[in-house]
């Protein structure tokens, strides 16, 4: 079964869905944050929309792929990213699903899609050609966001979460470090697969 996975993610056609489908969700979530983006200050707006980065990476991995190259570095950057926002966004909507008894179609949908990012971070994660020192620079560019997040209040807007953000900070730092750790064990690993893109 894990080979025919490994087999369908080597196909074209579904490297190109894939793509498609990840850079319209990209375009969508730059958009969702405009409004934090415009009341932010000029240099901190790079910071502000973690999300649709980290869908950006893997967006810029599935083009390489699409034309035979690989870069370490992004790949690194995707797969740490990947995790730790698909699996905040996830964690934080169930939370304002527990303390308001309701969600809208859209914080669903948010659920549902960064879901799907971390899982495909662990899909593709096998193919990933990622050298100790790109993990190490991706591991400082994920934890200072914590900092830019929580002490220049880049975070995202949850205003119902707002009395709980020391501890949704102190929980973004240790999920931070684990979507480090799962990197160091997936990533470093010296047998990695080849992938060979299947017409």
């Amino acid at each position: 079964m894990i080979n025919n996975l490994m087999a369908f993610l080597r196909l074209k056609s579904i490297l190109w869905i894939l793509f498609i489908v990840n850079l319209l969700g990209t375009i969508y979530g730059y958009y969702w944050y405009r409004f934090q983006i415009e009341e932010t200050v000029y240099w901190l707006r790079i910071f502000v929309p973690d999300s649709p980065t980290a869908s950006l990476f893997l967006c810029i991995v599935l083009l390489g792929y699409l034309m035979n190259q690989q870069n370490g570095l992004i790949e690194a950057l995707a797969f740490v990213s990947l995790i730790k926002y698909g699996i905040w966004a996830v964690v934080m909507n169930c939370f304002v699903l527990f303390i308001q008894k309701e969600l809208n179609l859209t914080a669903y949908l948010l659920i549902f899609s960064h879901a799907a990012m971390a899982f495909e971070a662990i899909l593709f994660a096998p193919f990933f050609k990622v050298k100790a020192w790109q993990l190490i620079v991706a591991s400082i560019v994920i934890l200072q966001d914590v900092i830019f997040d929580y002490v220049f209040n880049t975070m995202p807007t949850y205003y119902m979460l707002f009395q709980y953000r020391d501890w949704i900070g102190l929980f973004t730092f240790y999920l931070s470090v684990f979507a480090i750790f799962l990197g160091y064990s997936l990533l470093l690993k010296k047998n990695r697969l080849k992938l060979n893109i299947l017409r």
